[in-house]
């Protein structure tokens, strides 16, 4: 097909591919051996990609993915199955393996019924990205490394990528459940490399929604360059990061990864359910403080990740996880929630037609406070502002976390004066969010990301409002 072309011809395509009554016919194969649920999931994803090096386009790729994951189960007990063959007799050959994997014996009939559920549309596209040359997403990079370039001298080395993807997806099940999905994805990255008499800074940036082309209508990629190069210049003259238990303010957005990493996967039912969770058998116990609400919300429109449907085929939600420090649910997929009498969180998220789904977030966040953010800093006498975190790892179990710093500064007199070297926040999730002591009125969500787990990964968003932690341990090498 044309470039060009491509995005309004993926559109219903798998509804065209797959009709309701071969749907039916495939889940009556999957339950006549007397499973307790089955379940096709199928999606055709088309994807971009551009990748930037020292001022030159690396690659250029563009691929497409598309097949089907067919869930039997039976019991405790569930089998699994994909194809790329999404002809009926393929289908139902999966669904055969499926149910043997779940299921011994035979010969039980069972009609299955779909009812086709609403469109939803929460993030609505404007300019689909598979539409758009490719020659004008190479254009935004080189705009980005000439930008980067351009803040100083000391800038030695720009890479930038942009990507994009457009997914339809069909869940349907022998609950009667039956629903279709678009999910069109847009980023862009940058990161330099600055070199002076420390050796060698790095600035990242990046910026990316649930949305078309048209992004670039919202954002200065220009700008975004600017700012990477920016970072990366500014840590030249940084200093050792102070060592020991500290005061750490958190600036808007840029510490929403520690909440999903070092309490969101916590609340998580699968980690609850295994005993992997610190939070545990905790409802209705105050588990933070009065100041925080927790909430993982799927509807947040053009958020990184936000969906119509989770991929069992529940709608996204608005979900309350901690209100005013009091911990009120979990996140829920089908089979955690059946088995609980629970209702659905639309937290039931996969990689793709080839994993099984398991709990996910979706955008998770802390909703504001009532404080002037400068009044934050001017609170605190000694401490380190964090500009930006970086990656970390968390033991769910525990609620102990490390996390980097990649973009930090000195607190002194109510200030916020020296730039510091990179180092590690170290803490415990419970412990953090108990001695959160000044919450911000300035929410904003950070940058997109995709969180991992199992061997998974899917989109997710987070954030918050500037904040202060009454005391965190700084892992620094100044004495």
């Amino acid at each position: 097909m044309p470039e060009g072309r491509t995005g309004r011809a993926l559109i219903g395509s798998l509804s065209r591919v797959i009709d309701q009554d071969v749907l039916e016919r495939v889940l009556a194969t999957a339950v006549r051996t007397g499973a307790d649920f089955a379940e096709v999931y199928a999606e055709d994803k088309r994807s971009t990609s551009v990748g930037l090096d020292d001022g030159r386009i690396e690659q250029v790729t563009s691929g497409r993915d598309r097949g089907a994951g067919i869930r039997v189960v039976k019991g405790d007990t569930t089998g699994f199955a994909h194809t790329a063959d999404l002809t009926e007799a393929g289908l139902r050959e999966a669904a055969e393996a499926a149910a043997a994997a779940a299921s011994q014996g035979g010969g039980v009939a069972r009609t299955v019924a779909l009812t086709r559920g609403p469109e939803r549309v929460v993030s609505p596209v404007a300019q689909y990205p598979d539409e758009v040359r490719k020659a004008d997403k190479v254009a935004l990079l080189l705009r980005m490394d000439d930008a980067a370039r351009s803040a100083g001298g000391s800038i030695v080395q720009v890479s930038a990528g942009y990507g994009d993807s457009h997914k339809h997806m069909l869940v349907a099940n022998t609950d009667g459940v039956f629903v279709t999905d678009r999910q069109v994805r847009t980023l862009i990255r940058v990161t330099a490399v600055a070199d002076g008499d420390t050796g060698m800074q790095t600035g990242s940036q990046s910026a990316g929604q649930t949305m078309g082309f048209e992004l670039f209508q919202q954002i200065d990629v220009d700008a975004l360059a600017r700012d990477a190069a920016r970072i990366a210049l500014t840590k030249l003259n940084a200093r050792p990061a102070p060592s020991g238990a500290l005061p750490v303010v958190i600036k808007q957005g840029s510490g929403g990864v520690l909440f999903h990493e070092a309490c969101g996967h916590g609340l998580e039912a699968d980690l609850v359910a295994k005993g992997g969770s610190v939070y545990r058998g905790k409802q209705g116990e105050l588990v933070a403080s009065p100041l925080v609400t927790l909430v993982d919300d799927g509807t947040m429109t053009g958020e990184w990740g936000a969906i119509a449907y989770d991929d069992e085929g529940h709608a996204g939600q608005y979900n309350v996880l901690i209100q005013d420090g009091v911990l009120t649910d979990y996140m829920w997929d089908y089979l955690r929630a059946r088995n609980e009498g629970h209702g659905y969180s639309g937290n039931g998220r996969r990689q793709s037609y080839q994993h099984l789904p398991m709990v996910r977030m979706t955008n998770t966040y802390v909703l504001n406070g009532t404080e002037e953010p400068d009044d934050i800093v001017r609170a605190t006498d000694y401490g380190v502002y964090v500009a930006k975190l970086g990656g970390g790892s968390v033991n769910t179990a525990s609620g102990d976390f490390v996390f980097g710093m990649t973009e930090a500064y000195l607190i002194e007199n109510g200030e916020i004066t020296e730039p510091l070297r990179e180092s590690n926040l170290i803490g415990n999730g419970p412990a953090v969010l108990r001695d959160i002591d000044l919450l911000g009125n300035d929410f904003a969500m950070g940058n997109p990301g995709t969180c991992g787990k199992d061997g998974q990964g899917v989109p997710v968003g987070d954030g918050q409002p500037t904040l202060r932690v009454k005391s965190m341990t700084i892992g620094g090498t100044a004495a």
